[in-house]
């Protein structure tokens, strides 16, 4: 009797071409870093909406449609967070202290945060205290809370998987997001109180990670019963307008061998061994310093290349061929008019796809500066270019 084929289902090995969803395919072209390949056409995100509605953008048309946006190419696990950790239960949201014409509000992941009084978004909120002060409150009120033994955060896994086979069956990527390990201790801890507590209490820290790897390599492992991950995407957010917040002798201390043992982990588990991981690391402000850093790690693809934190995809692209890139699209220049965003687009598109292995987005959400009309124009010059 000879072997039983593979099946071609997507989980025990890749879907052929043909097959395939045609978004899939050209976000697979892009992570191969294919030269010449179309661009995905795709935005990061919007703060623009309610000005573009005053200004006639259709209610009954989708965005997808308005904008000439592909549908999505990929399909992602979740469960493991993003900006914040992955509680469960997460906190319980309260009004703590009333300040006239503002309010103090505990949030979901433990932070005091101050509002106007009735508003959660349309500003930026002012943090004043994290959940994580110390050992005591670290062990208290807010370890337990990530305990990956937990039959609730599987509740669902049943019908999650079957939609997650179902997407892998068109050949979709199959991405597993995740809040990075220094986004995880930021919030935690604090964006100013993580930088003294990596010098002042590194056994919290080390706690704090082994406690997140736990945790995602549980997970994760539950997913892969089910389904072969393509992509690991990690929210990490570790750089500023100058560049990293950390050194990266402290990043290899301190987040390293975390990432290093969970993408063991993960590619030892896989039901399709040939499949290649790609590691998705996203970080605002300066990157090009870490870069060598998380491609020590593996690192396939970063995002958005913040071009007013000094990012130039162009020049990236030349410096790493072998990273995919996405985002570096200025949002300022959006509001700047058609001239402007004629010459930012005829620069770096053109270069960008030749290279391969590019997606164009804002390089944040589309700020409320820019006016529907103009936005308008520059998805169709990255139609144009890209196609």
């Amino acid at each position: 009797m000879g072997n039983t084929p593979t099946p071609a289902d997507g989980v025990h090995s890749m879907v052929p071409r043909e097959e395939m969803s045609e978004s899939a395919r050209k976000l697979r072209d892009t992570y191969a870093r294919t030269p010449g390949a179309p661009l995905v056409q795709r935005e990061f995100g919007f703060y623009c909406l309610d000005r573009w509605r005053r200004e006639g953008m259709p209610t009954d048309v989708p965005l997808h449609e308005l904008f000439q946006y592909d549908p999505p190419g990929n399909y992602g696990l979740g469960q493991l967070g993003w900006c914040e950790a992955a509680f469960l239960p997460a906190f319980e949201v309260e009004v703590i202290e009333d300040r006239g014409e503002h309010e103090v509000v505990r949030d979901y992941a433990g932070r005091h945060v101050l509002y106007f009084k009735g508003r959660r978004d349309g500003f930026m909120p002012e943090y004043l205290e994290h959940p994580v002060r110390d050992a005591r409150t670290w062990e208290e009120d807010v370890k337990w809370r990530l305990d990956p033994s937990s039959e609730e955060r599987y509740s669902d896994l049943g019908p999650r998987m079957e939609a997650a086979r179902e997407q892998a069956r068109r050949g979709q990527m199959i991405s597993q997001g995740l809040i990075g390990g220094y986004m995880y201790l930021r919030s935690l801890i604090g964006p100013e109180h993580v930088l003294y507590a990596f010098h002042d209490q590194p056994a919290l820290i080390h706690d704090c990670m082994t406690t997140w790897f736990t945790l995602a390599d549980a997970v994760i492992s539950r997913h892969q019963e089910h389904v072969t991950i393509d992509e690991l995407f990690l929210a990490e957010d570790i750089c500023y307008n100058h560049g990293p917040l950390i050194s990266p002798a402290m990043i290899g201390e301190f987040l390293a061998p975390y990432y290093e043992q969970l993408i063991a982990n993960v590619k030892a588990r896989q039901i399709d061994r040939d499949r290649h991981l790609y590691l998705h690391i996203d970080t605002d402000g300066y990157a090009p310093p870490v870069m060598p850093v998380y491609k020590t790690l593996g690192m396939d693809a970063m995002s958005p290349f913040e071009v007013a934190s000094g990012c130039d995809v162009v020049a990236v692209g030349q410096e790493h061929p072998d990273v995919a890139l996405f985002g570096g699209m200025d949002k300022r220049v959006l509001a700047q008019g058609k001239a402007a965003i004629d010459a930012m687009v005829e620069r770096v598109l053109p270069a960008m796809r030749e290279r391969g292995g590019y997606i164009p987005t804002c390089d944040h959400g589309v700020p409320e500066e820019v006016p529907y009309e103009d936005y308008l124009y520059y998805r169709a010059r990255c139609v144009e270019l890209g196609s």
